[in-house]
């Protein structure tokens, strides 16, 4: 777990550790990663890099991996979020912070697991995983409209 933001809220190192492990059962027992939230200059560096998006985006996956030869020891990858553009959704989308953080975190994990959206049919089965693990987990579905 690394903290490289000043933001006003940052979720606490065991909810986040939750969060991962919930997103890991049943698919890794012996996966390390790292997650790391990051503020807007590291995030907007980061996308327009690695994605050539300009702009933060709030959450990247960045699978591991093990170089030719090498044993990969349970790596997985690193999950970087950026705290102000997460924080930003929530209010922007009347979600509670930690059940949007929650989401992300999972969302991201599961990208580490193989997961992608970039079809419709891989879109739901990802976000069908997310709403179980995050059921389990005491959130509500992200993907429901909300009430305004």
């Amino acid at each position: 777990m690394q903290y490289a933001s000043r933001a006003r809220y940052l979720p606490p190192r065991p909810s986040v550790e939750r969060w991962v492990r919930g997103a890991l059962e049943g698919h890794r027992d012996d996966a390390h990663l790292t997650v790391r939230i990051v503020g807007r200059e590291e995030g907007r560096h980061l996308n327009e890099r690695f994605r050539g998006l300009v702009g933060p985006t709030n959450v990247l996956s960045f699978p591991f991996d093990a170089p030719p030869g090498a044993p990969a020891a349970g790596e997985i990858g690193d999950v970087v979020l950026c705290a102000p553009v997460v924080n930003r959704e929530a209010r922007n989308q009347d979600k509670p912070r930690d059940d949007h953080w929650a989401h992300l975190v999972v969302h991201g994990v599961l990208h580490l697991l193989g997961h992608d959206h970039d079809t419709p049919a891989a879109a739901r089965s990802m976000e069908e995983l997310e709403r179980r693990i995050l059921a389990g987990l005491g959130v509500p579905d992200p993907y429901e409209p909300r009430d305004g």
